[in-house]
């Protein structure tokens, strides 16, 4: 028996040491894939926008994000239900049309998502991809502005600091860039329409994302079943709005009209990439996602000044440093002193309680089988005696040995009392 125990510890804590090695693992694949689509997307739109020739329909393409985005969720929620069609179309039908006050929740952040999709593709076509993701994290302050005024939530000290610092460091950025421009011809390129598109553009996912949290909160839908819902006001919003911008010139020239390759590569990781970093981000914390955003500001500038002619000088040095270290801040977890109850919460999941509900709530251990005993059972009448209150070990031994004290006369009856747990003396009524 003790060998078998022994054998079943050492495998316990080998799992246990497996399972850590593949989280620290998979901890560093999300950081690399974080980076990857962050800067990938910005430097990717970049070059398909500023190359010389014909240019694609920017509407077009957050349409077609959208429609390979709904097909992606669709064959997950088919994988779902093992290739069920009946099964799935009546799921998407129950979730989607007859539960329709929900989905037509979703049509405020889905017009909000299309509008700042579309903003994004004017932003980076006007600005240099490292200003533009330098600018871009302003939408950290927005989501904690209005997360503060609609969700009641409170920030730390720390990060009201580092928004500050975000803000200044977003500032000096745009100093800088008052000299300095890209060396290729920007001709048909518009700072200040670039930089009212990327402002715009924050306040538009921080209020999105805000919104989004607070009508979803307590629903029990599954991210494809909102990503589809999501998909379906974006396709036909999307459609609107190529209609009212580019409506003559698709008619003309065709939906598909300037795709190539690399926009086909663009479009693939807008639609794609998001539900990767959905995935990807379970295995990452605040602090890795946060060092992932600055890590991807520094690939983003080293690669635009090799493939833009992007130049770098201490304004702009100075400026994205205060930004990279702003998000690193506001990424840090709050200090312990704001979660007081913590330490009393632990303590009472240790100990048990009278509750009947405990048994579902608090965290079993080891020695509840060992007290599995002590608990009240039928006697042979059918009554079940009061509620047992657990004694702790040294209570139960000095109780034993006042029991094997008590001989004699009382022997009989001490023998049923010690199948019985002893309430408190308190808690004892007069016969």
């Amino acid at each position: 028996m003790g060998g078998e125990k022994h054998k079943q510890e050492v495998e316990e804590k080998t799992a246990t040491r497996g399972q850590s090695e593949v989280n620290k693992r998979l901890k560093y694949v999300s950081l690399v894939v974080l980076v990857f689509q962050n800067a990938s997307l910005i430097l990717s739109i970049r070059y398909v926008r500023t190359l010389p020739g014909e240019r694609f329909f920017t509407t077009s393409a957050v349409v077609m994000a959208e429609i390979l985005k709904v097909l992606t969720c669709l064959l997950i929620i088919l994988l779902q239900k093992k290739f069920n069609v009946k099964e799935t179309v009546l799921f998407l039908l129950d979730s989607i049309v007859f539960q329709y006050k929900d989905t037509l929740k979703l049509s405020v952040p889905s017009l909000i998502y299309t509008l700042q999709n579309n903003l994004q593709y004017v932003a980076i076509s006007n600005l240099p991809a490292a200003s533009f993701q330098v600018t871009y994290q302003l939408k950290i302050l927005t989501t904690a502005l209005f997360s503060v005024m609609m969700l009641r939530k409170s920030l730390s000290k720390v990060q009201w600091v580092s928004l500050l610092l975000l803000f200044a460091g977003v500032a000096i950025v745009q100093v800088q860039q008052d000299g300095n421009k890209e060396a290729s011809d920007n001709s048909s390129q518009n700072y200040m329409v670039g930089l009212i598109a990327v402002v715009i553009s924050c306040l538009s996912s921080g209020f999105a994302g805000v919104y989004f949290e607070k009508i979803l909160k307590g629903s029990s839908a599954s991210v494809w079943v909102r990503n589809v819902q999501l998909g379906i006001f974006g396709m036909a919003l999307g459609m609107l709005g190529l209609w009212w911008n580019d409506g003559p010139a698709v008619a003309e020239r065709g939906f598909l009209f300037g795709y190539t390759d690399m926009v086909w590569c663009v479009i693939f990781n807008q639609a794609f990439g998001g539900l990767l970093v959905a995935v990807v981000v379970k295995y990452a914390d605040n602090i890795l996602k946060g060092f992932a955003t600055s890590f991807s500001i520094i690939v983003s500038t080293v690669m635009s000044i090799y493939l833009f002619s992007f130049h770098v000088d201490l304004l702009f040095t100075a400026g994205a440093g205060l930004v990279i270290g702003a998000v690193y801040m506001y990424s840090l977890p709050k200090a312990p002193g704001g979660s007081s109850s913590s330490p009393s919460s632990a303590s009472s999941s240790s100990s048990l309680s009278l509750s009947p509900s405990s048994s579902s709530v608090l965290p079993r251990t080891g020695g509840d089988d060992e007290l599995e005993a002590f608990l009240p059972k039928e006697n042979g009448d059918g009554v079940t005696p009061p509620p047992a209150v657990h004694i702790t070990v040294p209570l139960l031994k000095a109780h034993q040995q006042q029991e094997e004290d008590e001989e004699g006369e009382e022997e009989e009856e001490g023998d049923v009392v010690s199948q019985i747990p002893l309430p408190p003396s308190d808690c004892l009524s007069p016969v």
